[in-house]
């Protein structure tokens, strides 16, 4: 398809419109769920980006390429149409569409930043700053588990942090996203909000998430955050120095440690038992980091006695509680207890929520709950670090709430989530006998004891070989024992039919590493 009476067509290259030449070029990339137009959209993209199609290079007719590509020509035509519309491609009077002039090859922009005479020569490496000497707060010693980078490929992942897509409610999620991108919402959530969040998902949360947990608050008292790991994180930073004593359940939440040692506080460890945390012989503290209705990682919850001889220690101890309100919502059997907060006359508990987890660990959405002035002071710290999360996802989650998606998805995901507990237990008892375990009431998690002298980390590195993927205990413990005859189970990426196969292998690792010793 020649070009006439232009430049740019005329200098480059026209590539050959058979068959293969245009399969490689345009090679449709996977991608599950996307539309075959949005593939060859991207496909073009792509090639243009990668200087593999240059500008004024001309493109087969739609006909043409939706017979080389095997497409539909309504495909084709749809992906050139916008292609133009968004300047990669032009169309020129009886002549065809052609690769436009102002659609540069990434390789291109940074050739003439290199070129670029204002731009000083490059440095040596020799004489680079030595970033790792200047870090004054490295994490890089903080424990915590961490999965295997395509942990998909594990036929049996016991691990936190991964869902089961099947499971994920799309058309509900997809309505509430679909209206807050309609031109009606827009006003709601596209403006800078600066430091404010979402008044309607503050709404949701203060009239239908917090009363169910027994709590109650005005609107100034709510802060939102990108999951409870970041309000963690902004405690730590408005309330925290070396001098300050900080009290943590042993075994506890890692990345709840890692986020509230920040400003390097003491750390002391606080023993649990069935009850949850141990208030009896408390040392002196400041605050104290607890997650009494769901303990993690044991999934002990907290007795009502034990919640008020806590509430009654820290008046008398003058210290602080913030209570994460771990997993309180996958409660399968009985009803659940009130939150610690519903207990608070005082102002002494701060507490910490997710109104997303039940939906996608991913969705990072979680909320504080604690006196205005403090409020305002974490809104201070937050907006010095990312002013506010999502403005579009708080919109879309408040949406999700207000329609009553959240409540069906939980409950429809708590039955399923007792179920996979219940075969996880048999599975144990069946494959594992010497092991020791409690049946907890709720939550995605079972919390187990290996023989005394056997090693899970070792174990969790043996288990991979057999496809099994689990935590191993010691990243749980601030001091932990060694060696460390402790792991956790998570079942919220694993199908029903899969649990008691994956315990079978975890018991030939386990038979495996017993042999070796």
């Amino acid at each position: 398809m020649p070009a006439t009476g232009h430049a740019s067509a005329r200098s480059a290259p026209i590539p050959d419109t058979s068959a293969p030449q245009w399969e490689q070029l345009l090679g449709l990339p996977e991608r599950p769920g996307m539309k075959l137009q949005a593939r060859l959209r991207e496909a073009v993209v792509q090639a243009i980006l990668a200087g593999r199609l240059a500008p004024g290079t001309a493109l087969p007719s739609s006909r043409e390429l939706c017979t080389l590509l095997r497409l539909s020509r309504n495909t084709v035509t749809a992906a050139y149409q916008q292609l133009m519309d968004d300047g990669y491609l032009e169309s020129r009077l009886r002549s065809g569409v052609y690769v436009a002039a102002q659609a540069r090859p990434l390789a291109a922009d940074l050739a003439l930043a290199r070129n670029d005479p204002f731009r000083g020569p490059e440095a040596p490496s020799d004489v680079a700053p030595d970033w790792p000497a200047r870090v004054r707060r490295s994490r890089s010693t903080e424990r915590f588990f961490s999965k295997p980078a395509r942990w998909q490929d594990y036929p049996y992942p016991f691990v936190y942090g991964a869902s089961d897509d099947k499971g994920f409610p799309l058309e509900g999620f997809r309505e509430c996203c679909a209206l807050t991108l309609s031109r009606a919402q827009l006003p709601e959530w596209t403006h800078d909000l600066e430091s404010a969040d979402v008044p309607q998902l503050v709404e949701q949360i203060r009239q239908r998430v917090l009363p169910a947990r027994g709590v109650f608050a005005r609107a100034e008292e709510i802060l939102i955050t990108c999951g409870s790991q970041h309000a963690c994180a902004l405690l730590s930073e408005a309330l925290f120095d070396s001098s300050t004593r900080l009290g943590l359940e042993e075994p506890g939440h890692p990345h709840a440690r890692n986020s509230l040692s920040a400003r390097s506080p003491q750390l002391l460890g606080i023993a649990v038992d069935a009850q949850g945390l141990v208030v009896d012989g408390l040392p002196a503290l400041d605050y104290v980091y607890v997650t009494p209705s769901h303990q993690s990682p044991t999934t002990h919850a907290m007795s009502l006695e034990r919640r008020q001889w806590l509430l009654r220690k820290a008046e008398l101890q003058n210290f602080a509680i913030i209570e994460d309100d771990y997993e309180a919502e996958n409660l399968y059997q009985g009803a659940p207890m009130p939150a610690l907060k519903s207990l608070d006359r005082t102002g002494r508990v701060v507490y910490i929520g997710s109104v997303s987890k039940s939906l996608s660990p991913a969705l990072r959405l979680g909320y504080i709950v604690a006196s205005s002035a403090l409020i305002a002071t974490l809104r201070q710290t937050r907006h010095a670090m990312l002013r506010h999360p999502s403005a579009f996802l708080q919109q879309a989650y408040a949406m999700y709430l207000s329609l009553g998606h959240h409540e069906t998805h939980a409950r429809r995901i708590n039955a399923e989530m007792l179920q996979r507990l219940e075969r996880l237990g048999q599975a144990l008892q069946q494959h594992l006998p010497d092991f020791r375990f409690e049946q907890p009431h709720g939550g995605a998690s079972l919390w187990v004891q290996a023989p005394a002298d056997m090693d899970t980390a070792q174990l969790a590195l043996l288990a991979q070989q057999f496809g099994v993927l689990i935590e191993p205990g010691a990243s749980f413990f601030l001091n932990p024992p060694t060696p460390c005859p402790f792991f956790r189970l998570r079942i919220s990426s694993i199908g029903l039919n899969q649990i008691e196969p994956g315990i079978a292998a975890l018991a030939r690792a386990v038979h495996q590493l017993q042999g070796q010793g």
